[in-house]
C-alpha cells in the first residue's frame, strides 16, 4: 500500500493502492469512516485504487476494488454520496430495500443508520464524497438567513444525469481530474475555497429535502436603507482581498444570509458579491504587474496567485477592464 499526503495549504491528498483486504479496509478506515470489508468472491483478486482529497468540510475520492467486495458501517456521522463512474454500486441504509446506484443514479447516505455496500461490483469505479453534517446544515442556514429547526434528511438518490445533479457531478468530476494536476486549482486556495462551497451549495439543489422549496423562493428585496451589511463586505474586501472569500462568508461577515446579500448587491452595486471581489482582485492584479520586473514575474504566476484558474478568461475580463492585455501592462515601461 502506498500513501501521500499533502497538496498544499488548501488541500491533502492520500493515495492508496493494495491487493490487500485488510490494508484496504484500514485506508477506508483512515479517509472515510470505520467498516468492515469482506471478499465477496473467494477465487476474486482484490486491486483497490483510492485517490482522495480533502478540501475542508468535504472529502472527495476516486475509488475501485477490482473485485466484488462488501462493505458495513454504523452511523456515518456524515452526508456521503457514491457517484459511480463505471459498474453498479447495491447498498442500503438504515433497514430501506436495498438499491442499485449506477452511473445514472448515485447513492446519497444520512448521517445517522447503519449502513451496507452489499456487493461493489468489480466493474465498478466510484466517486465518494463525504460530507461533515454540521458543515452542510450551517452552510444551508447561511443560504436561508437563518437558523434550520427540523432536521435536513437528504432524499436518498440523485441524478446526475441532468439538471443540478448533472452540475453537481461535474463539479465533483473536475476535483478528482485535478488531484493528479501538480500546481492546479487545488494548489490554490481562493478556488478551492469557491469549489468547496459550490459543492456544498450544489448537493442542497440538487437533491430532494424540506428546505429544497426555501431555497428556489427569493428573498425579500433588500431594502435601500440597508447598507450597512454591504458596506460591511465592501470594507473586508477591500481589506483584506488575498483572503478565499466565498458568498456564504461573506454573507456571515456581513451578518445576513447569502441570498439576502446577493440581492442586496445587485440592487445597490449592480453586481454580485463575488463578481465584487474579482474586480478588487484585477485592480491587485493591475497594481502589482505595474511594478513588476518582466524579468522575473509572469502573468500566470500573478493570476493564478489572485485566485484566476483559467488565463484566457482571466485575460478576456483583464482587457474588458483596462481596454490591454496583462501581458502588455507587464510589459509596459
Amino acid at each position: 500500500m502506498s500513501a501521500a499526503g499533502g497538496t498544499g495549504p488548501a488541500a491533502r491528498r492520500f493515495s492508496f493502492r493494495t491487493t490487500d483486504v485488510d490494508e484496504a479496509r484500514a485506508a477506508v478506515d483512515a479517509t472515510y469512516y470505520a467498516t468492515s470489508m469482506t471478499l465477496l468472491d473467494p477465487a476474486g483478486v482484490l486491486d483497490a485504487r483510492f485517490e482522495v482529497v480533502r478540501l475542508g468540510p468535504l472529502t472527495v475520492g476516486d475509488l475501485s476494488c477490482g473485485a466484488p467486495v462488501g462493505m458495513r458501517f454504523g452511523d456515518l456521522g456524515a452526508y456521503h454520496v457514491d457517484l459511480p463512474l463505471s459498474g453498479r454500486l447495491q447498498w442500503s441504509q438504515a433497514g430501506r430495500e436495498s438499491a442499485l446506484a449506477t452511473p445514472a443514479r448515485a447513492a446519497v447516505f444520512q448521517p445517522e443508520g447503519r449502513t451496507s455496500l452489499e456487493r461493489w461490483h468489480p466493474d465498478c469505479r466510484l466517486i465518494a464524497v463525504k460530507i461533515e453534517a454540521r458543515a452542510l446544515e450551517r452552510h444551508l442556514e447561511r443560504l436561508l438567513g437563518r437558523p434550520v429547526r427540523t432536521p435536513l434528511r437528504l432524499a436518498p438518490e440523485l441524478d446526475p444525469t441532468s439538471g443540478p445533479g448533472a452540475t453537481w457531478a461535474r463539479l465533483a468530476r473536475l476535483v478528482v481530474a485535478e488531484m493528479d494536476n501538480d500546481g492546479g486549482l487545488l494548489h490554490q486556495p481562493l478556488l478551492t475555497a469557491q469549489l468547496a462551497e459550490s459543492l456544498l451549495t450544489g448537493l442542497l439543489l440538487a437533491t430532494g429535502h424540506a428546505y429544497r422549496e426555501d431555497l428556489d423562493t427569493p428573498p425579500a428585496a433588500a431594502a435601500p436603507t440597508a447598507a450597512r451589511p454591504v458596506e460591511r463586505v465592501l470594507d473586508a474586501v477591500h481589506a483584506h482581498p488575498e483572503r478565499p472569500f466565498t458568498t456564504v462568508e461573506l454573507a456571515a461577515v456581513a451578518g445576513v444570509g447569502a441570498r439576502w446579500l446577493q440581492v442586496a448587491f445587485r440592487r445597490q452595486l449592480g453586481l454580485s458579491p463575488m463578481a465584487y471581489v474579482r474586480e478588487v482582485r484585477l485592480a491587485r492584479i493591475r497594481e502589482e504587474l505595474t511594478r513588476a520586473d518582466p524579468a522575473g514575474t509572469t502573468v500566470a504566476d500573478v493570476a493564478f496567485r489572485w485566485g484566476f484558474g483559467h488565463l484566457g478568461r482571466f485575460a478576456e475580463k483583464y482587457r474588458e477592464r483596462y481596454g490591454e492585455l496583462p501581458s502588455e501592462t507587464l510589459k509596459s515601461p
